[in-house]
């Protein structure tokens, strides 16, 4: 192996491992959204979604994803063990493992613990795979020209989506809605802060890692990423605190966190082919939406999510990808490129976010007709950790 190769390989692990590190940041984020009577049941569930996710994405979820050249789907190859791409073979285990975390935001504080492991579970084998093949893995829509470099709908809106069919089925927590929605603030903020800069971090091994080399020309593809990343969740960060202190009389933590996320998000599809100016646009106009997202789905849907995980992931994602048809700088409709991409963006979307909901909707609802979804009432007023984990997460 030459020097270059192994350095490639180098930079694609040390990006995995900054991916696998924002398991913790959504850990954080959604134990700081949620009450502090479940914040064990939710460390549990991002827990075991990377372990039991590793597990299957190896066993199976690689192969459906990467395995053969089909229209729909790869090969149905079991414990995949081809020595040259094991370091592939991370670096998209860890997305899996975050397009099935996303979920655990919404349904946060009412799921039944091994009812969420079986859809964990389903979501990183079947769901994620698949449609990630149509893209990434030489399916249809690669084909078309669909650009999706690290995941805006391959990652963020499949989990997003996802999590809104799961959210809808579950229904609310006891006391959301009494005629309006109502706040149930979260236990602790420096968490939820704590956990998007760490998720800002890993995005730098999530995006720029998606170049899957770092050697040659490819360092400067590497650093405009990098830029282009961090100036979009910035700008997506400014523009939500403002659009809060405008509509609320305060800047508001919690939302302008999310508007950081939504930058980052909103980024990840066309990281590589905007401009620095094309990614603060894309992260403000991010930054916009996930405030009237997070409304519209929390009081005109009645949608509980109690970390904004479906406006943040999944609407978020499905604008930052439709907007890479609009800021590529070679193609896009800002740059004399017509509308020819933006088409192929919109299809993709519309059928990526398609399939990632219908799916999802079948799957909650047969659980919830077998398993079942929801803890008891009393079991949901007292908190999951004493009742799912037999433990207080703290104890004075």
């Amino acid at each position: 192996m030459d020097a270059n190769s192994a350095l490639d390989i180098l930079w694609v692990l040390l990006a995995g491992i900054l991916v696998f590190f924002m398991q913790a940041g959504f850990a954080m984020v959604e134990a700081g959204f949620t009450r502090a009577k479940n914040v064990g049941n939710i460390i549990m569930k991002n827990f075991m979604d990377f372990s039991v996710g590793s597990l299957m994405f190896w066993i199976i979820g690689y192969s459906i994803m990467y395995g053969g050249d089909g229209a729909f789907f790869g090969a149905f190859d079991f414990f995949y063990n081809d020595g040259t791409d094991l370091h592939n073979l991370f670096f998209q285990t860890v997305f899996a493992a975050t397009a099935a975390t996303i979920v655990s935001g919404a349904m946060a504080e009412r799921t039944k613990f091994s009812t969420y492991l079986l859809f964990s579970l389903i979501i990183t084998v079947v769901i994620y795979p698949i449609s990630g093949h149509w893209v990434w893995g030489g399916g249809w829509l690669s084909g078309l020209g669909f650009h999706d470099f690290a995941g805006s709908t391959v990652v963020h809106s499949v989990g997003g989506w996802v999590a809104l069919a799961g959210a809808w089925t579950i229904g609310p927590r006891i006391g959301k809605y009494n005629g309006k929605a109502n706040a149930i603030p979260g236990h602790n903020m420096v968490l939820g802060a704590l956990g998007v800069f760490i998720l800002w971090l890993g995005w730098f091994g999530f995006n720029p890692g998606s170049q899957l080399a770092i050697s040659g020309d490819n360092a400067y593809a590497v650093a405009l990423i990098v830029i282009t990343t961090n100036l979009a969740a910035a700008a997506g960060a400014v523009v939500t605190m403002f659009v809060t202190w405008f509509r609320y009389g305060k800047p508001d933590l919690s939302m302008t966190l999310n508007g950081a996320l939504a930058g980052l998000v909103g980024i990840t599809a066309g990281c590589d082919i905007v401009s620095p100016a094309g990614a603060i646009a894309i992260g403000a106009i991010a930054g916009l939406v996930v405030v009237f997202s997070i409304e519209f789905i929390d009081q005109k849907l009645k949608v509980d999510d109690p970390v904004g995980a479906i406006s943040v992931h999944g609407v978020c994602g499905a604008v930052g990808t439709l907007l890479v048809g609009l800021f590529a700088t070679d193609g896009g409709l800002f740059y004399g490129g017509g509308i020819s991409l933006l088409g192929v963006q919109a299809l993709g979307v519309v059928s990526i976010g398609a399939w990632a909901f219908v799916l999802g909707l079948i799957l909650f609802k047969v659980l919830k007709a077998t398993m079942g979804l929801r803890v008891s009432e009393q079991e949901e007023r007292e908190g999951l950790d004493i009742h799912e984990h037999g433990q207080s997460s703290y104890n004075y």
